[in-house]
C-alpha cells in the first residue's frame, strides 16, 4: 500500500514538473519531440530527396546560364541576349567530301588523344575506413628510372595469412630488402604479392617496393591497384621526361631593353609604320623593333636597332606574325601594330613589372583609352565536337595589382612572355583577319591579363594626300573577307580545334 502511494505521488510530481517545463520553457519540448521524430527517419532508405530544378541552380555556372552537371555534350546555345552563335558544321563544300572531313578530323582527334590523355583524369574513390595507407598525389618517375614508392602501408589486426597485391598497367615492382623464402611473389613483374602472418614484416617491406618505368615514355600514367583483403585502392604514378628549362639572360643591368623586344607586322602602309617607328623612339630610342614585311614593292626601313624581314607579297597576317615572334630573342615581347603611336603612358616598365611578379604569360592595355576584354569559355562535346562561348569582360581582379584583371582576350597591343607565344604559335592559315583564333588556341595554356594603366595611342584614320590615300584604299581591299573567306576561316577552326560552335557576342 505505502508502495503504491509513493509512485502517485512521485508520478503527480513528474507531471507537474513537465507541465511547468512545457510553461517556462516549451522550446526544449518541442526540440526534443523534433529530435524523436528526426531520429526514426535516420535510415538513408526512407529518403526520397528532389533535386532542385534547373532554374535554380544557374549560380553553379562561371557564366551564369544553365548548369552542364551531368550533360554528356555541350550545347551551342546563346548565354544571353547580344550573342551569336557560328555553326561549325555548316560546310563550304560539297556534300560527297563532308563526310570524308569528319572521318580525317575524327581519326586526327584519336591520334591527338593517345599522345595527350592520361589515366590521372579517372575520378578515384577512396573507401571509407580503409586500413590502407598510399600516396595520393605527387609520385613521379623519369622514363626507365626506378624509385621508392612512398607512403605505403596497411594497418588494422592482422590475421594467420595475410596478403597485400600491388598491380600496375606499365611498370614493374621489387624490393631493396631481403626477405625469407615465399613472402615475397612477383618481383621483376607488374603484380607484386607480399604474404605473412605478420603485418610489422608486410609494412617494413612496404616502406622499400620500388617502381620501375620499362617503356621510354615523354608523358605518361601508370595507375597503380594496391589491395589488403577486401580493400583495393588506386594510386597514380607520373612517368615523364621534365621539361629542359629555357633562361633569357636580361643581361647585367636588366633595363627594359634587354627585356623587351617590339614586333610588328607592316602591309604597304610605310607611312603608318614609321610614324610608329619615331614614336618608339621618343620613348624608348634603343629597344630592338622587328618588322615582318609582306608588301609588293618593299621599302627598306632604316634605323639602328631595326630588322626588317621580307616575306612573300601577300603572305598573310598571321604568318607575319610568327616570322616577326621567331626572331626575337628577349624574354618579353610586345606586340603592335603598325598604326599605333607610343605616347607618354605608354610605360612597359608597368607591364613587365606584372609578368615578372605574376604567373601571367600574356598581359595586354587600352588601345586609345578603349577597353578590350574577353572571357572565353571552354566546354566538351561529343562526336560532333567541342563548345567554346565568348562574353565581355573578365574573370576577376588580378591580385597584388590594382586595375588589373585576369581574362582570355585582349586587343592587339600586348606584352607576352616570349616562349610562350612560341609554343602557342599563330597559324599562318589565317592570311587577312584573325584575331580571337590565336586566343582559342591559348586555352588551357596561356594565362592572359590586362591592365588599364597603360595606355598606347591609335594613328588617325585618313590620309590627305591622295597617293596615300590609293594605299589605304588598297590595304582596306586586302582586310576584308568575302563571304567564302569567311567561311573558310570558319571550316579551318572546325578541324584544326575540333569545335562544332563558337558562340560570342555580336560586336
Amino acid at each position: 500500500m505505502q508502495l503504491k502511494t509513493y509512485c502517485l505521488i512521485f508520478t503527480i510530481i513528474g507531471l507537474e514538473v513537465f507541465f511547468v517545463t512545457l510553461i517556462l520553457r516549451p522550446n526544449i519540448i518541442e526540440s526534443r519531440i523534433w529530435f524523436m521524430v528526426e531520429k526514426k527517419n535516420t535510415n538513408p532508405g526512407d529518403w526520397h530527396l528532389n533535386l532542385k530544378p534547373l532554374n535554380k541552380l544557374k549560380f553553379l555556372s562561371p557564366y551564369g546560364s544553365d548548369w552542364t552537371f551531368g550533360r554528356n555534350s555541350c550545347s551551342c546555345r546563346i548565354l544571353n541576349s547580344g550573342m551569336v552563335t557560328y555553326d561549325f558544321n555548316k560546310f563550304n563544300i560539297e556534300n560527297d567530301d563532308e563526310m570524308a572531313i569528319k572521318n580525317r578530323r575524327r581519326l586526327q582527334y584519336e591520334q591527338h588523344k593517345k599522345r595527350n590523355e592520361s589515366p590521372a583524369k579517372k575520378v578515384i574513390i577512396a573507401q571509407s575506413n580503409s586500413p590502407l595507407s598510399y600516396p595520393t598525389h605527387g609520385v613521379e618517375v623519369k622514363p626507365l628510372y626506378s624509385i621508392l614508392i612512398p607512403g605505403l602501408a596497411v594497418h588494422g589486426i592482422g590475421g594467420e595469412n595475410n596478403t597485400v597485391k600491388l598491380t600496375a598497367t606499365q611498370g614493374v615492382f621489387n624490393t631493396i630488402v631481403e626477405t625469407s623464402d615465399g613472402v615475397v611473389d612477383g618481383s621483376g613483374e607488374k603484380e607484386l604479392t607480399i604474404t605473412s602472418s605478420n603485418l610489422a614484416i608486410i609494412n617494413s617491406i612496404l616502406k622499400h617496393v620500388t617502381y620501375t618505368s620499362k617503356k621510354y615514355q615523354i608523358t605518361s600514367t601508370d595507375l597503380v591497384s594496391f589491395q589488403f583483403e577486401e580493400y583495393t585502392a588506386e594510386f597514380a604514378i607520373l612517368i615523364r621526361v621534365p621539361p629542359m628549362i629555357r633562361l633569357f639572360d636580361p643581361g647585367p643591368d636588366n633595363s627594359i631593353n634587354s627585356l623587351v623586344t617590339i614586333v610588328t607586322k607592316t602591309f604597304l602602309r610605310y607611312h603608318k609604320l614609321r610614324i610608329l617607328i619615331n614614336s618608339i623612339r621618343t620613348f624608348y630610342p634603343e629597344i630592338m623593333i622587328i618588322i615582318a614585311d609582306d608588301s609588293d614593292v618593299p621599302e627598306k626601313i632604316e634605323g639602328p636597332n631595326i630588322q626588317q624581314y621580307i616575306m612573300p607579297f601577300a603572305k598573310g597576317w598571321f604568318a607575319g606574325r610568327n616570322l616577326a615572334v621567331s626572331q626575337v630573342t628577349t624574354k618579353y615581347l610586345l606586340w603592335v601594330d603598325e598604326d599605333f603611336e607610343f605616347t607618354k603612358e605608354t610605360k612597359l616598365e608597368k607591364l613587365v613589372e606584372v609578368l615578372e611578379k605574376t604567373n601571367l604569360d600574356l598581359v595586354g592595355a587600352p588601345v586609345n583609352g578603349h577597353q578590350f576584354t574577353f572571357k572565353l569559355w571552354y566546354e566538351e562535346g561529343d562526336d560532333e565536337g567541342d563548345c567554346v562561348f565568348s562574353q565581355h569582360g573578365a574573370f576577376h581582379p588580378l591580385d597584388g595589382f590594382p586595375g588589373c584583371i585576369v581574362t582570355s582576350i585582349v586587343v592587339n597591343f600586348f606584352l607576352a612572355k616570349t616562349e610562350k607565344i612560341w609554343r602557342v604559335g599563330f597559324d599562318p592559315r589565317f592570311a587577312r583577319v584573325a584575331h580571337t583564333e590565336f586566343f582559342i588556341d591559348g586555352i588551357g595554356s596561356m594565362l592572359v591579363g590586362y591592365c588599364n594603366n597603360v595606355r598606347v595611342g591609335h594613328q588617325k584614320k585618313g590620309v590627305a594626300d591622295k597617293d596615300l590615300a590609293e594605299v589605304e584604299k588598297k590595304y582596306a581591299a586586302f582586310r576584308r573577307l568575302n563571304r567564302n573567306e569567311f567561311q573558310n576561316r570558319l571550316d579551318m577552326t572546325y578541324f584544326k580545334n575540333r569545335l562544332k560552335c563558337y558562340t560570342r557576342n555580336r560586336v
